[in-house]
């Protein structure tokens, strides 16, 4: 039996997640689960699976939470109740799925009490990679991706020596603007961007979908967690969203990880890995009616958030973690109707631009490099 924290526990990974876990109740127990205000939700989630300990970071929701479920459950909150809910649960694995850099510090502090991880929080390794991993392998902790991407790359990685890989392959949907005109760019709404056309998600990844800011913070992802220079990482649109990611050897063979868009798949192949256990209502590919797998090279004239992002990983330092911070400032930005749409490459851009960058990596350096990225990325907004 697998005791497993949820980070995140009301967003579209978190409930997935827990679909996962009531599917295998022989195999996994959810043991406590946080979020950031949802907390009608979290009072289910305690009721559903009688949990002891569970976190909502803003202090007028959690007190609500408190007051709702009483003494069934000891509910922490603000971003210090994080930090003590990973101490106080007994759990061997924390699936992180917070939103943005706020997955940085709590992930640090479950590696440092020997969980591992199920990331579903790119932003942790785009920000802080360096640091994580170094953690991660001094206290012998395994980190699993639960990204469809960085699941399928790990999955075909498996069995094979690393001086056999030529280049990591990751697919993009393209997201719904894709084959949109240029020149309709500055006239995209958010309506039109939350129409993601094969995944449902959250608000912010999905914004991060369509200006493909997504993809970039995946390619430095892919960088941290399989030890992959920037110049094999490559991106290529696969608009239906079946192959997943692929795998090039340097005899020039490719393997490929494919299945229906579904995130269940890669959060259970996190929880259960090396083993694999059936996925209750996943649907199979019907080869008979595929009618086809398309495949696209990036537009890096409409979507400039690519060239950035591996510029932004080139550089190293403290220049992804102010990409990511910018990035995050302008998406709500968008998503408040503040900005435009073509305005979130700007202010990315012109941050990084701004920005001195730091290579003594630290914890203290990398919230001292968020928090200037979002002062500036607010200033511009």
């Amino acid at each position: 039996m697998k005791r497993i924290i949820i980070l995140g526990s009301t967003g579209s990974i978190g409930t997935q997640a827990l679909d996962v876990i009531h599917a295998h109740p022989d195999a996994f127990s959810v043991v406590a689960v946080a979020a950031k205000s949802h907390w009608q939700q979290v009072a289910e989630q305690i009721r559903a699976y009688r949990l002891k300990f569970a976190c909502i970071v803003e202090k007028d929701s959690a007190a609500k939470l408190r007051a709702e479920i009483g003494n069934q459950c000891t509910v922490f909150d603000g971003a210090e109740g994080l930090l003590k809910l990973i101490d106080e649960a007994d759990a061997e694995m924390v699936l992180t799925s917070l939103v943005g850099a706020a997955g940085i510090v709590p992930t640090l502090h479950a590696i440092e009490r020997g969980l591992d991880i199920a990331l579903a929080n790119k932003e942790t390794l785009v920000a802080a990679g360096e640091l994580v991993m170094a953690e991660a392998k001094k206290h012998h902790v395994r980190i699993l991706p639960v990204d469809s991407e960085h699941g399928a790359v790990f999955q075909c990685l498996q069995g094979r020596a690393p001086d056999e890989v030529e280049k990591l392959i990751i697919t993009a949907s393209g997201g719904p603007h894709f084959h949109r005109p240029l020149a309709d760019f500055p006239h995209i709404t958010v309506e039109q961007c939350l129409k993601h056309p094969t995944w449902n998600m959250g608000g912010k990844i999905t914004i991060d979908s369509a200006t493909m800011f997504n993809k970039g913070l995946e390619v430095i992802e892919a960088h941290w967690l399989f030890h992959m220079p920037f110049d094999r990482i490559d991106v290529v649109i696969q608009p239906q969203s079946i192959i997943h990611s692929m795998v090039q050897f340097i005899d020039g063979s490719v393997l490929a990880q494919l299945g229906m868009p579904d995130m269940r798949l890669p959060i259970q192949y996190a929880f259960t890995y090396p083993q694999r256990k059936h996925v209750s209502g996943a649907k199979r590919i019907d080869w008979a009616k595929l009618a086809r797998i398309e495949f696209f090279a990036p537009d890096d004239t409409k979507f400039p958030s690519l060239p950035l992002a591996y510029e932004a990983g080139r550089q190293g330092g403290t220049m992804p973690c102010v990409l990511n911070g910018a990035n995050e400032e302008a998406v709500y930005a968008f998503l408040r109707g503040e900005i435009s749409f073509v305005r979130i490459f700007d202010i990315v851009r012109t941050v990084m631009e701004r920005h001195a960058v730091c290579h003594d990596i630290t914890l203290d350096s990398i919230c001292d490099a968020d928090a200037w990225a979002r002062r500036c990325a607010v200033s511009l907004i």
